[in-house]
């Protein structure tokens, strides 16, 4: 994935002081989602979910320049890593490729004028976090040289900062109360899906993974089958429900 490298250069071999600045690794991730944002409309699904991804790469930068994070060239690494699979699909779908069967979903409902704002945003950030974070744990390990027990204290820590993505898609696209009723297939489809238990599985998968680093058959037969199982899950969540 040639984002994803280039991310991973700039981040170890870039300034000592990393920051929220043009230029930097971070920034440039920032930049790229502000154009998406500017070049989307918004109705667009995936301008749902770059919308809100970006609002928590923003924070993610602001715990960076506060110190936040006990190892800030791990942390670093890991955040750019990760928005890089992201951007990476993105620009594959755009090229008119095919991207990670778990962002295939969000790509082929993202005009459907039968799914909810907050399915998108949902289906976004399953794709993210139960496929891409655990790929970029393992990324940010073979870039680093390290184990995944070095960067726990960094992935619990991005972990707080998601929560705050899960709480932000539900403040913002929640329907209110008068709209959202307890038949209303959105309501089920809100309360199947733990931001959570999938935190928790990209960790246990990362550390499998690692441990696969010198089987690639299994490690790759392993990836394309998570790859799969989340993007059933997108499916699922992006369930027609008006």
């Amino acid at each position: 994935m040639a984002q994803t490298e280039q991310f991973a250069v700039r981040t170890v071999h870039g300034p000592s002081e990393l920051h929220h600045a043009a230029g930097t690794p971070v920034g440039v991730v920032v930049e790229r989602m502000h154009a998406l944002h500017a070049e989307l409309p918004p109705g667009d699904g995936l301008a749902v979910f770059n919308r809100v991804y970006l609002a928590v790469t923003e924070e993610f930068a602001r715990h960076l320049d506060g110190g936040h994070f006990p190892d800030r060239r791990a942390a670093t690494a890991l955040g750019v890593l990760f928005a890089g699979r992201y951007l990476a699909a993105v620009e594959t779908a755009a090229a008119g490729g095919r991207p990670p069967a778990c962002w295939r979903p969000l790509f082929q409902y993202r005009r459907h004028p039968g799914v909810r704002p907050l399915q998108f945003a949902l289906a976004g950030i399953n794709a993210h976090i139960g496929h891409d974070l655990a790929l970029a744990v393992v990324d940010t390990c073979r870039t680093l040289d390290c184990e995944p027990a070095c960067l726990e204290a960094g992935f619990e820590r991005v972990g707080d900062i998601l929560v705050l993505l899960e709480e932000r898609i539900r403040e913002d696209l929640m329907p209110g109360p008068d709209l959202l009723e307890i038949a209303d297939p959105l309501t089920h489809l809100v309360g199947s899906w733990s931001l959570e238990r999938a935190r928790d599985g990209a960790w246990s998968a990362a550390r499998l993974l690692w441990r696969l680093r010198d089987a690639p058959g299994l490690a790759e037969e392993f990836t394309e089958r998570l790859d799969t199982s989340v993007g059933l899950v997108g499916r699922c969540l992006l369930t027609p429900c008006r």
